[in-house]
């Protein structure tokens, strides 16, 4: 573990000159929070490295919603109009009672929830994002293969291969086993929830015709099913199906479910509900695990971002929004501030926020009724202000 120590007078002077000139910057990480923030750094004039663990980019079968603070946070990188015309973009998410099918409540969404909020809410597959992302960082700006395994003063990154790199500033957006986190603050597991999620992405054809909300969640006891289109086709559909299961604990994103386990999981829900799980040709099973909030997500020339710092439940799609909100927010304090100030400045603003996410995201009651969505939907993490007068 890392050695937590005082800034000395030398090291508060480097950190004023450091915020004249340009930083090294490793970002540990090439997630979609790590990418955001690589590409809103090289933007800023930094030397920036991504280092990822992965030894390359897969296209895993997920969807993800990227709601209008998402987006509102990705607009100035040129990106936004690109995903919108690969996206669906919902009318309405509808909410309904899994076994009677009666509606509980429902989002006006589309053109409306677009000039309310300033910014539309998509919903595409998950490598659309990434690859987009991807795209604004140079490949000489992206090593893979590169597995952290130690931090030293410096700070200086140790990795499994032998290979060392030093950098004015570590920003650890390494996920919720996060290597950089534990340097932090100490190995720590994360809970497991006692919850499994079923995903997958199949074509809407083999539904046979049935017809079925764009967008909707179907609300069990215990359990739910959430399911959109991915594209502007509407000829993709993914679902996402959370059932309690306290037995099973793997958190690999790739594991083969058993479609006969998922359907008798979801026996008593409405037959739409059901039809859209058994028209699956094969699903994916993981664990969902959480955090607490941390008590802080920084020390000196090191700082967490995404769910390096705030792992969540997907429940209000605010997982990769959060980390793309943290990235900009960063990226701006470290325009305005010295790094340490920066540093802390970044998380008083975000901490709160994302608190708050993570522990409405473990109620799990997220539109199932009439919800405030304005705290949320509203936020442009660009609009924010910083209010760094007093630490000039």
């Amino acid at each position: 573990m890392i050695a937590f120590y005082h800034r000395s007078r030398s090291a508060r002077s480097r950190d004023r000159r450091l915020h004249t000139m340009t930083l090294s910057i490793a970002i540990v990480g090439a997630g979609i929070g790590g990418l955001t923030a690589a590409a809103l750094l090289l933007r800023e004039g930094h030397e920036v490295q991504v280092l990822e663990q992965a030894r390359g980019f897969a296209a895993v079968g997920a969807g993800i919603q990227l709601t209008a603070n998402a987006v509102k946070a990705l607009r100035p990188l040129g990106i936004t109009e690109h995903l919108r015309a690969k996206s669906f973009i919902a009318d309405a998410a509808w909410n309904r009672d899994a076994v009677t099918g009666e509606i509980t409540n429902v989002l006006t969404m589309g053109e409306a929830l677009e000039r309310r909020y300033g910014a539309p809410d998509l919903m595409m597959q998950r490598h659309l994002l990434h690859d987009a992302l991807v795209s604004l960082v140079p490949n000489q700006h992206i090593q893979l293969g590169r597995r952290l395994v130690a931090i030293e003063p410096g700070p200086v990154l140790v990795f499994e291969d032998g290979s060392r790199t030093r950098a004015d500033l570590v920003i650890g957006a390494d996920g919720i086993h996060s290597r950089v986190r534990e340097h932090l603050l100490g190995a720590e597991a994360p809970r497991y929830t006692g919850r499994v999620a079923y995903r997958t992405i199949y074509p809407v054809a083999r539904l046979g015709g049935l017809a079925i909300d764009p967008r909707a969640k179907w609300w069990g006891a215990d359990r739910h099913i959430v399911h959109y289109y991915v594209n502007e086709r509407h000829d993709q559909i993914y679902f996402i199906a959370v059932v309690p299961e306290p037995d099973y604990r793997n958190e690999s994103w790739s594991t083969v479910g058993d479609t006969t386990e998922l359907l008798a999981a979801f026996e008593d829900f409405h037959p739409k509900a059901r039809a859209i799980l058994a028209a699956a040709p094969e699903v994916r099973k993981w664990s969902l695990i959480e955090r607490d909030p941390l008590p802080r997500w920084h020390d000196g020339n090191i700082v967490l971002l995404g769910d390096a710092c705030h792992p969540m439940m997907p429940f209000m799609a605010q997982g990769a929004a959060s980390a793309i909100e943290d990235a900009v927010i960063l990226s701006r304090c470290l325009r305005a501030l010295p790094v340490s100030a920066a540093l802390e400045r970044y998380e008083a603003l975000r901490k709160p926020r994302t608190s708050r996410i993570q522990l409405t995201n473990r109620q799990n009651q997220w539109l199932k009724g009439k919800t405030d969505t304005d705290w949320v939907y509203e936020y442009d993490p660009w609009g924010v202000t910083l209010g760094i007068s007093e630490l000039q």
